[in-house]
């Protein structure tokens, strides 16, 4: 599966470079940014602009690798869906269940918003 990625301060964007995110492609996704959860840096930013439909196992995957970053305090934030594929989401009830920006500038907001929530939450617990 082919994928651009780009590092930011904070995070990674993952842009998913195909028209259709079949099952296969989204287990290899998996694979591919599951690793980011080990690095120093283990915030993603998932850029689907170029995704013009998917499978619903395609998308129970991505929910999954979603709850996997937040099981590790770690932020994963999708943005730029089209249209089509938000209505498909929308329809097997699996939208509700993600992090959805409609802009890669959004998304950037919220890792940097959960990334200070997060350092309040360390801080408390240093102190209570």
């Amino acid at each position: 599966m082919e994928v651009k990625t780009d590092t930011k301060e904070k995070f990674h964007v993952i842009w998913v470079v195909t028209p259709h995110l079949s099952a296969n492609l989204a287990a290899d996704l998996y694979q591919q940014v599951t690793p980011i959860l080990q690095s120093g840096l283990p915030n993603v930013v998932m850029n689907f602009k170029d995704v013009q439909s998917m499978d619903e196992a395609a998308a129970e995957t991505v929910v999954k690798l979603q709850q996997r970053f937040y099981e590790e305090n770690a932020s994963f934030v999708i943005c730029e869906l089209p249209p089509e594929v938000e209505a498909f989401l929308d329809q097997t009830e699996l939208l509700e269940l993600m992090n959805v920006t409609p802009t890669e500038s959004e998304a950037w907001d919220i890792v940097q918003m959960e990334e200070i929530e997060r350092e309040l939450l360390n801080d408390e617990d240093f102190q209570g």
